[in-house]
């Protein structure tokens, strides 16, 4: 499957975030260093910079910027990995990754951003999992409160990796 997610759009809203599709300039400036205006101090993370390497042109299921409304302000990341595939058992599947610079942290706005991205995959049946380091507590947190309830093991990474059952 390689379509986007029904009723994706460039930005996913919720009642105090939205979900934006990075573009090329949004990537550029996240590979070279460059700041755009509208970026918390901390933003790109790390993982923001790991998640540029996954970006393709035009690709719904990419990485998208979570901005904090009313400030306009880019304060995290959320994404696939990539379209949804066959898993062994045949079920679609699809791995998910997010993250907030620390001063959002604790607000429950990861878990808000989670939910918002799960809705238009949940329609199409698809199962979802994430990877989460055991010391990860909030991450953890976020993960179970979007309904990821199996634990499959752990990656080559040695992070958990959480499953939430395909629905629809």
């Amino acid at each position: 499957m390689s379509g986007p997610p029904p009723g994706a759009r460039p930005g996913i809203h919720t009642a105090r975030l939205r979900l934006v599709l990075w573009d090329a300039a949004t990537v550029a400036a996240i590979r070279s260093g460059e700041r755009l205006a509208d970026w918390h101090a901390d933003f790109p993370r790390e993982d923001d910079r790991g998640a540029a390497v996954l970006w393709r042109e035009g690709d719904p299921w990419g990485p998208r910027s979570i901005v904090r409304s009313g400030a306009e302000l880019v304060i995290g990341s959320i994404g696939f990995f990539g379209a949804p595939e066959p898993a062994d058992d045949g079920v679609l599947e699809a791995e998910v990754g997010y993250g907030l610079v620390p001063q959002a942290r604790g607000y429950g706005m990861a878990t808000e951003a989670l939910l918002a991205l799960m809705g238009p995959v949940d329609a199409q049946g698809v199962r979802v999992r994430a990877g989460v380091a055991p010391t990860n507590r909030a991450g953890m947190r976020v993960a179970a409160k979007a309904g990821f309830t199996e634990i499959r093991g752990s990656d080559e990474d040695g992070r958990l990796v959480l499953v939430r059952p395909a629905r629809g």
